[in-house]
């Protein structure tokens, strides 16, 4: 069911770039390459939403909001992960910097699998329930490499 509520948002928004581009700070010229419908694997647990892959950045949004204290208030907001900078809810990982895209599973149930992107400062972060894990793993391996070959 919530993938179906996804699916009706993103034809209501008029498509994922679209959302993608709201969502983000993108520049002019930053196109979205790809989306992969997720999860995040969170310490509270896995957090459903979006993987986007731009030709600039990877970047994760939750697909409703998500409650967290300040003070005494519970306040709300979209989960967003783009790796490297300050803010609470905010983390962007340009493409460049990424340091590796590692597929997994769960060795007491392989049929879990999940990658492992991990950033420029070590932090790892762990995606699973794509709904076409190997596609999703040579896609992200694939413009992991495409950058070292730019870089290089």
């Amino acid at each position: 069911m919530a993938r179906l509520a996804q699916g009706t948002k993103v034809l209501a928004e008029g498509g994922y770039a679209k959302i993608f581009q709201q969502t983000f700070d993108t520049v002019p010229e930053e196109q979205l390459i790809r989306s992969f419908a997720c999860y995040l694997s969170t310490s509270t647990g896995p957090v459903m939403g979006v993987l986007y892959r731009s030709t600039a950045k990877l970047a994760f949004c939750s697909d409703n909001p998500l409650p967290y204290k300040v003070r005494n208030q519970t306040e709300w907001s979209y989960y967003k992960v783009f790796v490297s900078s300050v803010t609470y809810f905010q983390v962007i990982v340009p493409l460049h910097k990424i340091k590796a895209v590692n597929p997994s599973a769960n060795k007491e149930n392989p049929a879990e699998k999940y990658v492992q992107v991990i950033s420029p400062d070590n932090h790892e972060f762990w995606f699973m329930g794509f709904v076409n894990h190997e596609g999703a793993v040579t896609h992200l391996q694939e413009a992991l490499q495409d950058c070292m070959s730019q870089a290089a």
